[in-house]
């Protein structure tokens, strides 16, 4: 069976590397790949001031990035501040005029509301600070280091759909729980990409039962758990960041006693220990991730090599597309090495 799920999984990831030229193709850009990360210079870090504000700490995805993010900038000798808006814009705009005020070389910021904050960051370009967003292809920016937010989902979808292809057919349709959360529009483009890689893929052989918004953890769990009451047959979940898989990991995990079958299955994106974790543990239904650089140190790697290509002006495009591929529990080890 594993040489199989190799054999999709390969399969898949071709199928990726020539859709995103399709998915990419509205917004012009650069793709990211070692060889792009490798033109940057971490030495050039040494001695800048950097400020970096980002919408939360509470998420567990961005606590691990951002610890491994101050442990590369303190081994390059930058000077650094590391702050949370905790999804206040108003509070996001006050932290980026003090990183004017205070002279940095370079602000990312990663938007409670990219819109609103768009004049802040003309400001800060004016004084001749460099600007780089993470996740929203803003306008006053030097770099923005983005997703395509639609092909991720389509990817998510995709992997599940592949895993309903194994273990279902059009006569024993799987019954899918879909964990979104559509009051954010990039959530709401992977949720939508969720559905458009499932019927993709397995088309006939699922029925969605349940969309359901769970952007936490406890909210995911609750989730499932009210929806397995009403479904109780729903064995596969696809959901759009690391609270999904957590959550519908522990409500299935205690539906099923520890006892997986093995045509359960979550899918998700984001990239945490602990989501790791339950992929390698058999108790627990996880089945694959559809992850970004790799680790949090890779993905803070990546980012500082960010902060260096901006400050050289060596980037070579205003948006800058980060590569997605998939985690299984064939690859999960080596991830599981370099996260905090």
């Amino acid at each position: 069976m594993k040489k199989l799920v190799a054999l999709i999984l390969a399969v898949i990831m071709l199928m990726s590397v020539c859709a995103l030229a399709e998915t990419t193709g509205e917004t012009e850009g650069v793709q990211a790949s070692p060889e792009f990360y490798a033109k940057a210079d971490l030495s050039i870090l040494s001695g800048k001031k950097l400020g970096i504000t980002i919408q939360s700490l509470q998420n567990a995805y961005w606590a691990g990035v951002m610890t491994a993010l101050d442990t590369v900038l303190t081994e390059a000798g930058a000077e650094f501040t590391i702050v949370a808006c905790d999804d206040s814009s108003a509070t996001q705009i006050g932290q980026i005029e003090n990183f004017i005020s205070s002279g940095c070389d370079l602000i990312m910021v990663h938007p409670s509301d990219a819109a609103a904050v768009e004049d802040v960051c003309a400001q800060a370009r004016e004084a001749g600070i460099k600007v780089m967003c993470w996740d929203d292809p803003m306008e006053n920016t030097d770099a923005n280091w983005i997703l395509d937010n639609t092909y991720l989902g389509t990817e998510i979808g995709k992997l599940a759909g592949a895993f309903i292809n194994e273990h279902y057919s059009e006569d024993n349709k799987a019954e899918v729980i879909v964990i979104g959360y559509p009051q954010t529009k990039i959530l709401l483009e992977r949720e939508e990409g969720i559905m458009m890689g499932l019927e993709e893929v397995a088309a006939g052989k699922y029925e969605v039962v349940a969309n359901q918004a769970g952007i936490i953890a406890s909210d995911a769990q609750t989730a499932v758990e009210t929806t397995l009451q009403a479904h109780p047959n729903a064995k596969v979940v696809a959901g759009i960041g690391a609270g999904a898989m957590i959550g519908a990991d522990e409500a299935l995990n205690i539906y099923t006693n520890g006892e997986i079958p093995e045509d359960m299955g979550v899918f998700t994106t984001d990239v945490t220990k602990q989501q790791l974790e339950q992929l390698e543990d058999p108790t627990y239904p996880a089945k694959g991730i559809i992850g970004f650089e790799g680790s949090d140190v890779d993905t803070a790697t990546a980012c500082a090599s960010m902060y260096a290509l901006i400050l050289a002006d060596n980037v070579g495009a205003q948006n800058v597309f980060r590569g997605v591929t998939p985690i299984t529990e064939e690859t999960v080890a080596q991830i599981i090495a370099g996260m905090q």
